[in-house]
């Protein structure tokens, strides 16, 4: 076999292994064992924020442990963004910057 044909199908196969990951989304969690994980990251002062890491643990549909855990991390700071009210006059409003959330399952 030629050996781009090779690499070519190679790239192909990921490039479309990765875009069919990104679209499954899951309805309902199935709860015969799994770990259910929501991280949320709330504004605590104008210098901090609180990354909030929840665990589930189902197992044979019951609940066996809840875990939570807190971090505190700086705020990224602000940004400014224009924004359109009802009557269709821009605003500039200023926003305070998110996190970007990046999760690795081993």
């Amino acid at each position: 076999m030629n050996k781009k044909i090779v690499v070519c199908s190679s790239i192909l196969f990921f490039v479309l292994a990765f875009f069919a990951c990104n679209e499954d989304t899951v309805q309902k969690i199935s709860k015969d064992g799994s770990i259910e994980t929501t991280i949320k990251i709330d504004h605590l002062t104008d210098s901090a924020d609180v990354v909030i890491t929840t665990h589930k643990v189902w197992n044979k549909n019951t609940l066996v442990k809840t875990s939570v855990h807190k971090d505190t991390v700086p705020m990224l700071g602000y940004s400014s963004q224009q924004a359109e009210n009802n009557d269709g006059e821009a605003n500039t409003v200023v926003l305070k910057k998110e996190y970007e959330l990046y999760i690795t399952v081993e």
